[in-house]
Order: C-alpha cells, then structure tokens, then sequence
C-alpha cells in the first residue's frame, strides 16, 4: 500500500488518508495544510518500517536540462548553450531512495550525473522569470544516469533505459529552500567524490528554466525538472569511469539530504 506524509524528528506523519499522494496534496494546495497537521505530532511510522517511492512516481512531465553548468560543457568538448538544452524521460526510469539502477545488457558505458530537481506546484504557462519561484511546491535530488554510447546517436535512448532515473528521498518545500541557487551539490561513487559544485554555477538558473519550458508546454503539478550536472561524470575522465554492479550512488545537496542507488546488472 502506498501513501504520502511529512518526515519530522526521523519519522513519518501519515497523512495517506486526506492526501493519497505527494502529487495530489501539491495539487489540491495541501502542502501548507500538510505542514500544519504535521507540527508537534509525534511521527506514526520510523523511516526503516517504509520503502520509499520516487518523490512523484508519475508525473505528466520529466524535462532534464543538460549542459548548464560550464565546466561540464569544457569537460565533454562542446560549445557553450545560448538557450537550456533539453530533453525528456520516461516515468519508468524513475527510481527510489534506496533502489537499484539498472545497467543494461546492451552497454558497459554507464554514468553518473548529480542533479537539483525542481518539483512543480501549479498549472501555469508563459511564466515570466520574476515570478518563476512562485511555481515551485519544492526541491529534491536526482541522478540522471547516462547509457552514454547510445546517448552518442540518440539522447532519447541514452537518457531512457528503465530504472536509470533516481528521484528522492524527499522533497522539501521553498519555505525552507527559498533561493535555489544557494546550495552545494556533492555526488560520490562508492564513498568516494566524484562531483562537487554549487548552483549559482549553473549557466541557466531555476528561473530562467521555467520560464523557458513554459513558454513551450503547460507545466502542471508535480512536474519534474532536472536542472542539469557539474563536471567530473566518468566520460570526462581519462579512462573513463563507468559504473558496475556492486557499486553504490549517492547525490547529497545541502538542505535536502542524500539520495542513494545501488547498481545491478539487468
């Protein structure tokens, strides 16, 4: 059985019965009501007596930018973007905090990307970049994880192997993340760094992507939004570092927390 709460002090509120699910308190306003009902309420379920989904498990949209940070664009030899490069993916690449990603049997070429993922609060359109953060119901992280010898001929491919799209473990309002480009961006391979950055460093910041993607497509609520990599992914690497089964992915972001992964084999 699924359901949706609030985490507080290590634990879950369980709000199942008046919001079935993330996506639908966003929807129905509820989040402000969530909080609420949440606050000074002694949790109903510890974190290790429930398995986490991805923070929306279907949502209409899943838009990822690439390139948007400079020293990624230097570090896989391609010119720097006039306008947030982007691309979709599949809802049946989406995977939990402590999930499997899926190498598939069709490639050994299998890389790591660190990612902010926006999580859209309202129906809008055309939304001008001063009012973009007003949008937002909240952020959470991603790995957007890169099949990278099909990306070569077709990103649609590269980008849409199922089980290759970590989302979670939580989302956390813009009440308490209020500027999304003052946060720090950790991704490691098996305890190790192999990404560190911050997000004022994006070429295109969180306001500018929205206003972008809605000039094109009517964003709902929670739609994702995948706002793009720092540099130091295995195909910038001198061998290149690929991911193998046995090995664990973690992306960690200031005042969100850590989304963890372990690789299989399909």
């Amino acid at each position: 059985m699924s359901g949706f709460g609030v985490l507080v002090d290590g634990g879950i509120v369980d709000l199942s019965a008046r919001w079935p699910s993330l996506r639908e308190a966003i929807a129905g306003k509820g989040l402000a009501d969530a909080a609420a009902a949440a606050r000074n309420v002694a949790p109903d379920l510890r974190l290790d007596e429930v398995e986490l989904l991805p923070v929306i498990p279907d949502p209409d949209k899943i838009l990822c930018v690439g390139l948007n940070y400079a020293s990624h664009v230097g570090e896989v030899g391609r010119t720097l973007p006039t306008v947030p490069s982007l691309f979709a993916r599949l809802n049946n690449t989406l995977v939990p905090h402590g999930g499997k990603i899926v190498r598939p049997s069709a490639s050994t070429n299998f890389d790591y990307e660190g990612e902010l993922a926006v999580v859209i609060g309202e129906r809008c359109r055309h939304v001008p970049r001063a009012s973009a953060l007003s949008v937002i119901a909240g952020y959470t992280c991603f790995l957007d994880v890169s099949v990278r010898d099909f990306q070569r001929h077709s990103v649609t491919a590269g980008k849409n192997f199922p089980a290759t799209g970590p989302l979670g473990p939580w989302m956390v309002t813009t009440d308490v993340i209020p500027d999304p480009q003052a946060l720090s961006l950790v991704t490691r391979l098996n305890g190790a760094e192999v990404q560190r950055d911050t997000t004022d460093h994006m070429i295109f910041d969180v306001a500018t992507i929205i206003e972008y993607v809605s000039t094109f497509t009517e964003l709902v609520p929670g739609d994702i939004i995948a706002t793009g990599t720092p540099d130091g992914v295995g195909l910038g690497r001198k061998p290149p570092l690929w991911m193998k089964a046995g090995d664990r992915l973690e992306v960690e972001i200031s005042g969100i927390g850590s989304l963890q992964v372990d690789v299989v084999d399909e």
